[in-house]
């Protein structure tokens, strides 16, 4: 699949996600496998362009090419003016968000909010487009509620106003993350338009990303909470997409040197405080599913430099590969 003039080999895109997608995570997805990542999003308000964590999340320094960042907000002329801006520091593909469910997000008529005025949708989608000259990608849902699925008027509008390519959650935004993402709104879309058309919402594998593909016939698949802890899911994909085999879990030894990397990489970026701070979501994905995670969970959260958290964290991996038990009395002793 191909945005503007960047190829995106293996066609599997890391979502946006708030507080997710930062750019250690961004470089370790497409290490292990993403064809492309979009930044986590950035708000469009010049006012906060400043701040540490703006300043964290425009950062791209050394970052794999091709360099999305999504934007949001409600105003065309501040829309635009944030895509020249994040142009100029680095973007190479501007992604509007017009999905995140979040009532913050919409009570300001940003995000999936935006669904509910088709009109403004397009002034917004013509005001970017025309503002860069990088490709301009958008990101939705299938409609506002169950009763106002609207996702392919949507989508028609953002190919007339020169969207380069289209991701579409399988949900409502009433929704949120409940029920099952449904595929066949995707799938009108996918026919309807000539750009490309990625398809969101409930991939947590390989096998359930064959099947997505072929109810949707899309052109590449965007995952977002099926890669948290899992940031091996796009090479797990890509070689069952290619061969229909499925490669075996990681090993304990290489998840724990992967997490330990990835801490590693938060601690550099973020520096120490924040970096133990922010990890901590990252350690619960991680330890998910796994033996004696809550008793890890309880443990590592209480730790509060990184030499101890990190620490913890290799302990309880040398525990798991030793099929030794791991309790929280015995690592409190």
């Amino acid at each position: 699949m191909n945005i503007g003039p960047y190829r995106i080999d293996p066609p599997l895109v890391l979502a946006p996600m708030a507080g997710v997608t930062d750019k250690p995570f961004r470089l370790l997805c497409k290490r292990l496998g993403a064809g492309y990542a979009v930044s986590e999003m950035t708000t469009a308000d010049p006012r906060l362009w400043k701040t540490r964590k703006s300043q964290w999340r425009m950062d791209h320094a050394g970052e794999p090419e091709p360099i999305g960042v999504q934007i949001a907000g409600a105003d065309p002329a501040v829309l635009a003016e944030a895509a020249r801006f994040n142009v100029e520091h680095g973007a190479q593909i501007i992604d509007i968000n017009m999905g995140c469910p979040a009532k913050k997000v919409c009570n300001v008529w940003a995000g999936s909010a935006l669904l509910q005025d088709e009109a403004l949708v397009g002034r917004i989608c013509r005001a970017v487009v025309q503002a860069v000259e990088v490709p301009v990608t958008l990101k939705i849902r299938i409609g506002w509620n169950r009763d106002n699925k609207n996702g392919l008027a949507i989508a028609r509008i953002a190919e007339d106003s020169g969207v380069a390519a289209l991701a579409v959650h399988g949900r409502t935004r009433d929704q949120q993350y409940s029920g099952e993402a449904e595929y066949d709104t995707i799938a009108a879309i996918k026919q309807a338009l000539s750009i490309p058309v990625l398809a969101n919402g409930d991939i947590v594998g390989p096998e359930k990303a064959a099947e997505v593909l072929r109810q949707t016939g899309a052109d590449a698949l965007m995952i977002g909470r099926g890669a948290q802890g899992r940031p091996w899911i796009f090479r797990e994909i890509a070689h069952y997409l290619a061969t229909g085999e499925q490669l075996p879990e990681p090993s304990a030894a290489e998840v724990g040197a992967l997490l330990l990397g990835h801490l590693d990489a938060l601690y550099a970026f973020y520096g120490e405080q924040h970096g133990v701070r922010i990890a901590r979501k990252h350690l619960g994905w991680y330890a998910k599913e796994r033996p004696q995670n809550a008793a890890f969970r309880q443990v590592v959260n209480r730790a509060e430099n990184a030499a101890e958290q990190r620490q913890l964290t290799a302990e309880y991996f040398e525990h798991l590969i030793a099929g030794a038990g791991y309790s929280e009395d015995r690592r409190a002793a």
